[in-house]
């Protein structure tokens, strides 16, 4: 007699370590998570108690995302172990849109509801890019994914850019510390300990910071205790038709990045992500965008921050993520205890960065490490062409300054430069039609063969 077996994705785990694996992937995520409203916030010369309430709206939005992405709702939700942030690639059109004089937030409202809701709409027809990912294109976007973060991981153990004392022998060595802690318990801890290595180190980490005065914790006393998420919080959005398709340029970009995003993690719990899959997740990333939109917050995508933590831990239940989802929730709605989150230095999340980043980075050489790099030497001029591409940005960040202040977000997004630059050299070196026929043939079973 056969036992249905639960696949590990849909593995329901004691509500104890739900909670605590799910508040570590909120620590991992958490200072990219609000990073954004507080650029914005800061480029559009708002009040402080107006940048805190952004702040408490996008971890509410990020909260109902997530949710959704996990659970899956009708047509929306990926179903894999995935958390929802504002992207970054929205950052610079959003402040160029709220600076112009005859603009402002309620515009970047207005446009990033109307991208989200167009996202939504083309999901299925970016669904049909997943044919051009072939293993060559899909190792090295993911290797990409990692190496790119690896930059915020770097600036984390530094003190966290534009910190005064950046670089200080004191953050540098509590961040070596925090990584050294972090491979210790994965080494010799066993079970559920090894599991939550991340989270350990970033605690003692804290408790390490406290004890030398190194944590600021001014924020958590004039933080209210409880704050209420309304729409329209600053009025009716404005629709502006040139807002509107920067935004929705922006909404294609995360798309893309979305979809290397939603294969690395397909990769990591053994779960392939086929057509349907991933247009399922394209979908929250439109709809998520909506409710952003609609909340008082950004654009949102899949944070690419909390994948090197599947990697380390080993935990593929989307349970965990679903959790951190309702911890989002709740911070959104009782600012206090996000200041309390909030106080972590970066210094002491620098550590847990290195060693998470680079797990996916190491991802992508797992997945290339199936490719055929001897018979086809075609293979290596696709994957060195496509990872220096997508290293420009974050070596130079000026390198493209000269260029129309309207390529922004694709140009300075590393991972869009690696995959195109991947697809297309993939098309001209193996031919269209062999990557067609390819993804034609092979069922979804097939391409998690490819992936492994």
């Amino acid at each position: 007699m056969q036992t249905n077996t639960v696949h590990p994705c849909d593995e329901v785990l004691p509500a104890g370590k739900l909670v605590t694996l799910g508040l570590q992937h909120v620590l991992v995520m958490y200072a990219g998570a609000v990073a954004v409203p507080l650029i914005i916030g800061g480029a559009l010369k708002l009040p402080k108690d107006q940048i805190a309430f952004l702040i408490s709206a996008d971890l509410f939005s990020c909260g109902i995302a997530t949710l959704i992405q996990t659970l899956g709702i009708w047509i929306f939700g990926i179903r894999l172990p995935v958390i929802m942030g504002c992207t970054f690639a929205a950052v610079g059109p959003m402040i160029a849109i709220g600076t112009d004089p005859n603009l402002g937030l309620l515009d970047i409202y207005g446009s990033t509801i109307a991208a989200g809701i167009i996202g939504t709409l083309l999901a299925p027809l970016v669904g049909r890019l997943l044919r051009f990912f072939p293993p060559v294109v899909v190792g090295t976007v993911i290797a990409v994914i990692g190496l790119s973060l690896m930059e915020v991981g770097i600036n984390w153990a530094a003190g966290g850019v534009g910190n005064p004392e950046y670089g200080s022998p004191i953050f540098l060595g509590l961040s070596l510390f925090v990584l050294m802690l972090i491979l210790l318990i994965n080494k010799f801890g066993k079970g559920f300990v090894s599991n939550i290595s991340v989270l350990l180190g970033i605690v003692v980490g804290f408790i390490i910071a406290l004890a030398i005065g190194r944590v600021n914790m001014a924020g958590v006393a004039a933080a209210p205790w409880v704050g209420l998420i309304l729409p329209f919080h600053f009025g009716m959005p404005h629709f502006d038709p040139l807002a509107i398709t920067t935004m929705v340029i922006v909404m294609f970009v995360t798309f893309i990045e979305s979809t290397g995003m939603f294969l690395a993690i397909g990769d990591l719990v053994d779960r392939p992500v086929d057509r349907e899959t991933l247009v399922r997740g394209l979908r929250v990333d439109g709809l998520a965008t909506v409710i952003g939109g609609i909340f008082n917050t950004f654009p949102h995508t899949s944070f690419s921050q909390n994948v090197g933590l599947i990697g380390i831990t080993g935990v593929k239940s989307r349970f965990v993520c679903t959790t951190s989802g309702v911890i989002l929730v709740i911070l959104g709605l009782f600012p206090k205890m996000a200041q309390v989150v909030a106080s972590v230095p970066p210094f002491v999340l620098g550590g847990a960065g290195i060693v998470m980043f680079g797990m996916v980075a190491a991802s992508g050489i797992k997945v290339l490490t199936k490719v055929d790099f001897v018979k086809n030497h075609h293979n290596l001029f696709i994957v060195a062409v496509s990872i220096g591409m997508g290293l420009v940005p974050v070596v130079s960040p000026h390198f493209f300054s000269k260029m129309p202040g309207a390529l922004a977000p694709i140009l300075h997004s590393g991972i869009l430069l690696a995959a195109v630059s991947a697809v297309i050299l993939n098309i001209v070196f193996n031919g269209a039609k062999a990557v067609n026929t390819d993804a034609d043939a092979h069922s979804a079973s097939e391409f998690s063969a490819d992936l492994h």
